[in-house]
């Protein structure tokens, strides 16, 4: 085992099997190996959505080791009702920004519904896109037993594959907005579902709205990682969508957000304190004048 000097903390080592994801800085970006090595080593690590550039820089910033560029821009920033009208042109550009926004981070791009539905030919042309247009490092797609095929073909063709199984939210004109997993034959086929992805080649599974009592199951059982939505606090990481987990979401919010700071009555705030200036005609002043 190497030695650390007194002044370095593992933090400070490289971004390896041997480093913690969380905080720190690297030389390289986190990949999806190293997600394997914190499930072997027993650390948790927590994941947030972006979206752009801006807001994708500050999480980095602050040591974030995984952003998911979630179809979930469909909803907080695309003015869509649900995730389902979210194109494949909307997530390259997305998915680009948020890279070129990064340094460290792993960012791993979603595939929208009807991108890799058809078939593993289809989620590889996809997929690809991804990749070499946005240059994300892994992708996501929902599915389990289902999406065996695609995941495989795509690990095959060295593009990691992120799962997503209990509530799959591609699939809400179907199963609605519930908890999956509920009762002894839904939670069999979970089950079945997380075991399909493993051995189909996944780095890593979101479990979303499961109970927590058989997510936790679901993360003894399996040996890569499992990132939590509603899960429970037994999941190897968490996931917040951005927006939620700082506020700016307007109405109602699920019960598993915790919201970490009121962004939306600091922006309403900051708004009307400019235009008062604007309409009382204190703003701009002699120091914002170009002369």
């Amino acid at each position: 085992m190497t030695q650390l000097s007194a002044a370095q903390t593992p933090q400070d080592k490289p971004a390896d099997g041997g480093r913690a994801l969380y905080g720190g800085k690297s030389t390289r970006r986190i990949t999806a190996r190293d997600i394997t090595a914190a499930k072997e080593r027993g650390e948790k690590w927590p994941m947030l959505t972006a979206y752009d550039a801006m807001t994708a820089s500050v999480f980095d910033e602050a040591g974030i080791p995984v952003m998911l560029v979630g179809d979930s821009a469909g909803n907080c920033h695309l003015g869509y009702d649900t995730t389902v009208p979210v194109t494949l042109d909307e997530m390259t550009m997305l998915s680009a920004a948020v890279v070129r926004g990064t340094s460290r981070a792993l960012i791993v791009g979603d595939l929208p519904f009807g991108s890799y539905q058809e078939g593993p030919v289809q989620a590889l042309r996809s997929a690809t896109r991804l990749v070499k247009e946005a240059g994300v490092g892994a992708v996501k797609l929902e599915g389990g037993e289902r999406s065996h095929r695609q995941i495989e073909l795509l690990v095959e063709s060295g593009i990691p594959v992120m799962a997503h199984i209990g509530l799959t939210p591609q699939s809400v004109n179907a199963m609605g907005y519930r908890v999956q997993g509920r009762g002894e034959e839904a939670a069999q086929q979970l089950l079945r579902d997380a075991k399909a992805v493993q051995d189909a080649g996944a780095f890593a599974v979101v479990l979303e709205l499961v109970p927590a009592e058989l997510a936790a199951e679901v993360t003894r059982t399996l040996q890569i990682p499992t990132v939590g939505i509603g899960a429970g606090p037994d999941t190897d990481a968490q996931v917040l969508v951005w927006t939620d987990m700082l506020g700016l979401t307007g109405g109602r919010v699920p019960k598993f957000v915790k919201k970490y700071a009121d962004l939306r009555q600091v922006m309403g705030d900051a708004a009307k304190a400019f235009a008062d200036d604007v309409v009382g005609g204190t703003f701009p002043q002699e120091e914002h004048s170009v002369h």
